[in-house]
């Protein structure tokens, strides 16, 4: 393997963010490569003990998201610890002047504020919505409508989701807007801040996908469970308690499930006694899927789930086996790697999903908080040990283990 640099091997990225948004981004820049200095307040910020847990009471989820950065401690309160935090966003440099952060109501980090020492500052501001109100991703997804039409069958009350999409696909945007932000100074010289409002990516994440514009039109979206909405998907279960999802979103998919169930005939039947097509009219497979659960649910429970997955496998079916957490974590699958996280022992971690050809992406270790304080400063912040020095014995700066 030719190895060449990381895509963004040089770029420094000081993030003062907290919970998914802005951490998940500049985890994602760290894995490409840039230099993600963190900045945290003395004793952390408010996610530092966010659940999942080690046994040791270290936060998992805190350590997950910080993998591969830089950990800086500074007294933000004080006006010294202040003015570091300026020196190291505003510094000079093709590859410096690049900020993330998430913080309300702090007027001293505004774009006007900070521009002043470095007018083509790159500033990605992410907030709750576009009038500076708070939001979480539980908020926003159900302002966005999506918990009423999750859930059972037939259920009325809503159902949250516990993925936090509209916070990894902020995150996501942050990346987006921070290259394409570079890639603009890069070519005019020209900074600037951009704002991304979590409630903002959900509204776009639904009308994007048509379900506003349906509804508009006096279509009632209702839960229909695991149903795959407008095409054929099913939850299944086997003769050994064991769910798998089958899904037939392609004429190929169709043709392979119906055959490796043996149910040709009755699908035949039901095809005949509606006039439809089910092979190349996915949307007829929608509105007659509790008639076709009906026909393919036999075949499932006569098996076990071993001999289910075989046979759909080898069939080429679209399908999957429902899994808890320990199994997928026991399975070590694709990008999961077992690492050595300080201070909680060996946790699951993940490379980075980008894959490319000519480097890898193992998981880096996060710090511990304060690890990188005297190295961020000396190096990045053109102080002198000396000057740490002053600033440690003042309580501005903490080191790791202080």
């Amino acid at each position: 393997m030719t190895t060449l640099p990381r895509p963004l091997d040089g770029l420094v990225v000081i993030e003062m963010a907290t919970y998914v948004a802005g951490p998940s981004a500049g985890m994602t820049l760290a894995q490409l490569g840039a230099e993600v200095v963190r900045i945290d307040p003395v004793g952390g910020a408010i996610d530092h003990s966010r659940w999942p847990l080690a046994e040791n009471g270290q936060s998992i989820y805190w350590h997950s998201l910080n993998r591969g950065k830089r950990s800086l401690v500074l007294d933000v309160k004080s006006e010294v610890g202040r003015d570091v935090v300026r020196r190291l966003v505003t510094a000079p440099g093709p590859d410096r002047g690049v900020f993330v952060d998430n913080a309300v109501g702090q007027d001293w980090l505004s774009w006007e504020s900070l521009s002043a020492g470095r007018p083509d500052l790159i500033q990605i501001h992410v907030g709750g919505h576009r009038d500076g109100r708070a939001a979480v991703d539980y908020t926003v997804n159900a302002a966005a409508g999506v918990p009423l039409i999750t859930g059972p069958e037939g259920g009325m009350d809503p159902v949250n989701h516990v993925l936090p999409a509209w916070d990894l696909l902020a995150g996501m945007s942050v990346t987006t807007a921070l290259l394409a932000a570079l890639r603009r100074r890069d070519r005019t010289g020209v900074g600037g801040r951009v704002d991304i409002a979590l409630a903002d990516v959900a509204l776009a994440g639904v009308a994007n996908l048509g379900w506003l514009s349906e509804a508009a039109r006096g279509v009632d979206r209702v839960p229909i469970g695991n149903a795959l909405y407008g095409s054929y998907g099913k939850e299944f279960v086997t003769a050994d308690g064991r769910y798998v999802m089958v899904v037939a979103l392609t004429p190929h998919q169709w043709t392979a499930l119906v055959g490796v169930t043996g149910t040709g005939g009755a699908i035949a039947e039901l095809e005949a006694a509606h006039s439809v097509d089910l092979r190349i009219d996915d949307s007829a497979r929608y509105r007659l899927r509790h008639e076709i659960d009906a026909a393919l649910a036999p075949w499932f429970l006569g098996r076990d789930a071993g001999t289910v997955g075989r046979a759909l496998t080898e069939a080429r079916v679209l399908w999957s086996p429902y899994r808890t957490f320990a199994e997928v974590a026991a399975s070590l699958d694709g990008p999961l790697q077992v690492i050595d996280q300080p201070g909680i022992g060996e946790v699951i971690s993940a490379e980075s999903p980008i894959r490319w050809p000519d480097h890898a992406t193992t998981p880096v270790p996060a710090p511990a908080l304060g690890e990188n304080s005297r190295d961020v400063l000396v190096r990045l912040g053109d102080m002198s040990d000396r000057e740490v020095d002053e600033l440690v014995r003042d309580g501005v700066v903490r080191e790791a283990g202080a």
